[in-house]
């Protein structure tokens, strides 16, 4: 249907950088109204602030989903590589080709967020019922 991902000013107050991510998937859920919402669980990687920072942004989408009374359901970055490309340590390159064969898209999806986010989708079609549930 649509993929793409969202930027918000660097310099923006924290606040108001949530509220916009908050907003645009409640958009997004009135306009698409989903069965669910799947996304990926968070890497911390060497960077605590990256972490912290992507947490919040999740929180953003699970209020959102929580408000609209969607479920969510979360997966290990591993499990979805596993799920697109049969290796839970692919690269990020492949992840984007698989995706793209998939889907039957055009071109590779870009930027590298939306291609996650498309694994992710992939990833939570693919699951067994009883594991959509956990989360």
């Amino acid at each position: 249907m649509a993929h793409g991902c969202w930027s918000t000013p660097a310099g923006q107050e924290t606040v108001l950088r949530l509220k916009t991510i908050h907003d645009a998937v409640a958009a997004l859920i009135t306009e698409h109204a989903p069965d669910a919402v799947a996304l990926e669980e968070s890497y911390v990687g060497a960077d605590a602030r990256i972490a912290l920072s992507v947490g919040q942004a999740r929180g953003a989408v699970l209020v959102a989903s929580a408000v609209a009374g969607i479920e969510c359901t979360e997966y290990a970055p591993a499990h979805v590589k596993q799920a697109v490309c049969g290796y839970g340590r692919a690269e990020k390159a492949q992840v984007q080709r698989m995706v793209k064969a998939i889907l039957g898209l055009q071109a590779l999806p870009t930027p590298n967020h939306a291609s996650d986010a498309l694994a992710v989708a992939i990833c939570h079609a693919l699951a067994p019922p009883l594991l959509k549930m956990v989360g």
